[in-house]
């Protein structure tokens, strides 16, 4: 913001000079956010044997919540406020979102590999399109239905494994299920925030948004402590743990916040796709996994249907 008020008063080269330094620190930071957050995949699946996946989310929460909530004192006021206003509205959408989306995921990854997961994930704006159809109103076209029968066939094929005969026999593995869900949890998340319209700035809204998801959290961990599913971390398990917290909670959640900042949301959020090549990357080097032909069918087709999503919009009526 500081940049392009200052652009006013410089001449053409240095505002252009200006700008194109602020992109590409936006740029950098917003890749930068997609490579912590592919990280959290891998760490959730290499501690998922030792650790119950409301245990992780509920800590992943609520330990990002706690570093973020010092860096927004100055906000407390208003925040106290927006949260006395609007507690259910935060808790549904905080706890949709960064709770019950996370949760799932971390379920997903108990019995599916983070390949699939990245790839799956990647649904996100189609489920966010869908959504934002039916509950807000916003257009779709021919190309946009298009697109998101494509990409949805594309799920398809990688949860069937590239063979009618799984499905014929619903040999479906459940963790790809629960993934599928936690995206379109995060996809209801995206269309709840826009229709809330909470009047505050990102990064205190993301820190009240953190506790509603901690709250949200604690009942399932609780239950999990009940159940008898006690986390027995060792070295690695702790490790994973301070991983999906901190560098991937805390600070992925604040440089993402950066590059909306920079970039605005709509390129910040299509850099989404960059997360499923480090996941799979990041796969490969750690976890041993390797890609599929199913895989990279289904990306394909993935691919293709965002592609219509994004290049091809729905014509706007001139009133």
């Amino acid at each position: 913001m500081a940049i392009s008020l200052l652009a006013v008063h410089n001449s053409g080269g240095e505002t252009e000079r200006a700008t194109g330094n602020s992109l590409a620190v936006g740029y950098s930071v917003a890749v930068l956010c997609w490579l912590l957050s592919a990280g959290v995949y891998i760490s959730a699946k290499w501690v998922s044997p030792e650790m119950p996946p409301w245990a992780l989310c509920f800590w992943r929460v609520l330990i990002a919540w706690a570093i973020l909530l010092p860096i927004v004192h100055s906000h407390f006021g208003s925040m106290a406020t927006l949260a006395r206003a609007r507690p259910l509205e935060l808790i549904l959408v905080g706890g949709i979102g960064l709770a019950i989306c996370q949760g799932m995921v971390f379920m997903g990854l108990e019995n599916a590999d983070a390949t699939t997961a990245g790839i799956i994930m990647a649904l996100i704006p189609i489920i966010t399109m869908i959504l934002a159809r039916f509950i807000l109103g916003e257009p779709m076209g021919r190309w946009q239905v298009i697109g998101s029968i494509v990409a949805f066939a594309g799920i398809v094929v990688i949860i069937v494994k590239g063979s009618p005969a799984v499905l014929m026999r619903l040999d479906v593995n459940p963790g790809e299920l629960w993934l599928v869900a936690g995206a379109f949890c995060f996809g209801l998340y995206a269309v709840l925030l826009r229709r809330a319209k909470f009047d505050s700035e990102r990064l205190p809204l993301l820190v009240l948004l953190l506790g509603a998801a901690a709250l949200t959290a604690l009942p399932f961990y609780l239950w999990e402590l009940a159940s008898d599913e006690r986390s027995a971390l060792d070295s690695n398990g702790l490790l994973a743990l301070a991983y999906v917290a901190v560098p991937g909670g805390a600070l992925m959640y604040y440089l993402f916040n950066w590059s909306v900042e920079a970039l605005g949301a709509g390129r910040a959020g299509v850099l989404l796709y960059i997360q499923t090549i480090f996941v799979a990357i990041l796969a490969y080097f750690i976890l041993g996994e390797r890609l599929q032909t199913y895989h990279l069918e289904g990306a394909a087709l993935i691919v293709v249907g965002v592609l219509f999503v994004i290049l091809l919009k729905p014509r706007t009526k001139s009133v």
